[in-house]
């Protein structure tokens, strides 16, 4: 079933929202909209000399930014997060025009943005004020730690989510007090750019988050030549690529990367209610999450009422990224994705695999719509095997048991998201031990772990190092410092004899320490 791709005004000025761009080339490039193919704007190209510039304001910015504290700091995100939701039909409009996912969906992003920005606004003192610590003699020494911004953070965000993974990197690395420079992809910038722009309405100093667009080899090397610290998400090659080059400067990063995500359903499941669950885990935005599902072992007592529930779910999907809420599934989002799940999709159906459901573009739609689909038989040698597709495709397996459900589920170079369906909370929670990955959801896709800000969310393997979210993800911004007084309650030794009289006193307080177990 085709939704009727209407469209409304977007809210507000395009070309205002380009004019934040930090740029100086003269030169442009047109992004097109998935539902059209027409272009939305004509995005301005940032050099590597504008990159520097930004980096340079940012790096005397951050100085000013750093020093307000953080109950100034707080007022500016909890003011942003109100703009966020103040906005939220803009940022809406915009999301979807740039992505071609449906109205939900993009609700989703705005408001794990407002949910990031309140969360590292109210959190940020607590995790990160410092405090005393106990000293190596107590009386005698006191120390205490506290906690150093960076300085300047490169973010270099994808287009898939670019409202939710731009805010989950750059609003903890503000509330920590530091700045940002932040490398948008094409087909994301005008979404990031209203997101920037209520942060900049709630106070904050432009130079402290500045964004740039343009060619990775010019733009996006040149970031992570000059920051303090790099956040990046997208594909394992260049993630190596940045871990690399972050390793010669000696300067930190947190890297997201693929994944090929399992989805495990169990025998005791209400087969209609997985059937429900799955295919929103695999074909949420299309499939073109980090987080999505792409791969589903099924138990084989429930293989086929679950199999023929999830055909009849996607056999007639509604597809389409009007403004509203009529459409469940989205477009791909860039003629490339298409083609990339034609790829995936002929290589898979030439070595044998069956398609269940789905296998067709709709031109009808949109110009890269293309129907959530299902395959089976697929094979080890396939393409849509081990490679992350990243849209449309997910491949389903009969497995006679969870053992070999968790076996097939660890069996691949990634470890970033999976999931588990199941009638006992119980049951999914001893499988969720057991399983490879950086999260793990029971009944649930991926939005448990994704939306839970308060926890940490990356990937283990190849899915990437470091985390976002939590504290965890807030304390990667700053370095501990720690800062020792001596209180010269006793003199400290000095020379040889000083030691010899001090050994004894040292031994008798270490032996009563352990007997009262303090550390």
């Amino acid at each position: 079933m085709s939704i009727a791709p209407a469209r409304t005004p977007v809210r507000s000025s395009v070309d205002a929202l380009t004019a934040d761009l930090v740029a100086s080339t003269g030169r442009t490039v047109p992004i097109p909209s998935p539902a059209t193919g027409e272009p939305i704007s004509d995005l301005p190209r940032s050099s590597a000399d504008d990159v520097r510039g930004a980096v340079s304001r940012a790096r005397l910015a951050q100085l000013a930014w750093a020093r307000l504290g953080f109950a100034e700091r707080r007022r500016v995100l909890l003011r942003a997060h109100d703009l966020l939701l103040d906005r939220r039909e803009e940022l809406l409009d915009l999301t979807q025009l740039e992505s071609g996912k449906t109205r939900g969906q993009a609700f989703e992003e705005v408001f794990q943005a407002a949910s990031v920005t309140r969360w590292n606004a109210l959190m940020a003192r607590r995790v990160l004020g410092g405090g005393r610590r106990r000293s190596g003699i107590p009386l005698v020494l006191s120390t205490r730690v506290r906690h150093r911004p960076k300085g300047v953070v490169g973010v270099i965000t994808p287009w898939n989510y670019a409202v939710s993974l731009a805010a989950m990197d750059v609003v903890p690395a503000l509330a920590a007090g530091c700045a940002v420079v932040q490398k948008a992809d094409d087909q994301g910038a005008l979404s990031v750019l209203a997101l920037r722009r209520a942060f900049i309405d709630a106070g904050l100093p432009e130079a402290v988050w500045a964004v740039v667009a343009g060619d990775p080899g010019e733009a996006g090397e040149a970031l992570t030549d000059e920051v303090d610290y790099i956040c990046f998400t997208g594909s394992t090659a260049t993630g190596r690529r940045i871990a690399e080059k972050a390793g010669r400067r000696l300067v930190g990063a947190s890297l997201e990367l693929g994944g090929k995500n399992a989805l495990i359903v169990l025998d005791d499941v209400d087969v209609e209610q997985a059937a429900a669950d799955a295919a929103h885990a695999c074909f949420s935005s299309m499939g073109q999450l980090c987080v999505s599902i792409e791969r589903i072992y099924v138990h084989r007592r429930v293989a086929e009422p679950f199999t023929a529930a999830l055909v009849a779910r996607l056999s007639d999907p509604r597809i389409g990224s009007g403004l509203d809420h009529d459409a469940d599934y989205g477009s791909l989002a860039t003629e490339s994705q298409l083609q990339r799940v034609r790829s995936h999709l002929d290589d898979a159906v030439a070595k044998g695999a069956r398609v269940v459901v789905g296998g067709r573009a709709r031109p009808d739609i949109g110009p890269w719509a293309f129907e959530p689909t299902i395959l089976a038989d697929v094979t080890p040698d396939m393409r849509a095997a081990n490679e992350e597709t990243f849209g449309a495709i997910a491949s389903i397996a009969v497995v006679d048991d969870e053992t070999e459900a968790v076996l097939l589920a660890n069996e691949s170079e990634y470890g970033l998201n999976a999931s588990v369906l199941t009638g006992s909370t119980r049951h999914g929670l001893r499988l969720a031990h057991e399983i490879d990955a950086g999260s793990v959801n029971v009944n649930e896709g991926y939005r448990g772990s994704f939306g839970s800000v308060d926890a940490p969310m990356g990937g283990l393997k190849e899915s990437g190092i470091g985390r976002r979210n939590g504290v965890e993800g807030l304390r990667r911004f700053v370095d501990p410092v720690t800062i020792s007084i001596n209180r010269r309650l006793i003199p400290l030794p000095h020379t040889g004899r000083e030691y010899a009289r001090l050994v004894g006193p040292l031994v008798l307080l270490a032996r009563v320490l352990r007997a009262i177990r303090r550390a």
